[in-house]
């Protein structure tokens, strides 16, 4: 059964909880490319700004859907338990996903750097966690840069992937950890794809504000 009725409407409720946080300039991080228009919606709603951290899943052979895990943009790579899975498949894959943050990077925020976290209370947003791993990346690379507080925001999730990150960051707000988690979409009446130029779009309107 469908929780929410799309990403738009997900982050609405995300912003209710979050109202805590508006007047402390918070900075919202969405991880590309599904959490981005959710997070200029949370960000809008806070009076924070928004930026986005770029990581991606390493996907299992012949189901790349399935993360064994992920890396950030610096390289570092988290794998998820021992998945039983060559290192050759796992650093070919990692040397794969790198070139598609380096591409996207240059993509998303072509003239801009990265906003600076040291010290701030930071978001991280997603539209959801099935095995945690790439918000595990995304905490990892937030968590270099020494933010006051670091906070997950979520609309759904596994139990499995919510007990993983807690540990991780200062907070974590999570709408709902149904027990039939199967995937992220099933919880969203519309999941569309997010594309590259909508992601580009919502960067350009962040950096002009």
């Amino acid at each position: 059964m469908a929780l929410f009725l799309d990403r738009n409407d997900a982050a609405v409720k995300l912003s209710k909880k979050l109202l805590p946080y508006k007047g402390t300039s918070p900075l919202v991080v969405a991880i590309p490319r599904g959490a981005v228009p959710m997070g200029e919606i949370i960000a809008e709603s806070l009076s924070g700004e928004l930026d986005i951290v770029l990581v991606r899943k390493i996907g299992a052979p012949n189901h790349s859907e399935f993360a064994i895990g992920a890396v950030d943009e610096s390289g570092w790579t988290y794998i998820s338990g021992d998945p039983g899975i060559s290192m050759a498949y796992i650093n070919q894959e990692r040397l794969r996903q790198l070139s598609v943050i380096k591409n996207r990077r240059t993509l998303y925020t072509p003239f801009s750097q990265p906003i600076d976290p040291s010290g701030r209370i930071v978001i991280v947003a997603d539209d959801g966690l099935a095995t945690g791993a790439t918000m595990i990346a995304a905490l990892h690379s937030l968590h270099e840069r020494k933010p006051a507080r670091l906070i997950v925001a979520i609309p759904v999730a596994s139990g499995d992937a919510l007990e993983k990150v807690k540990s991780l960051a200062d907070e974590v707000v999570c709408l709902a950890v149904p027990w039939n988690f199967e995937s992220v979409g099933q919880f969203y009446d519309e999941f569309p794809q997010v594309t590259d130029d909508d992601v580009c779009e919502i960067m350009r309107r962040a950096r002009k504000n």
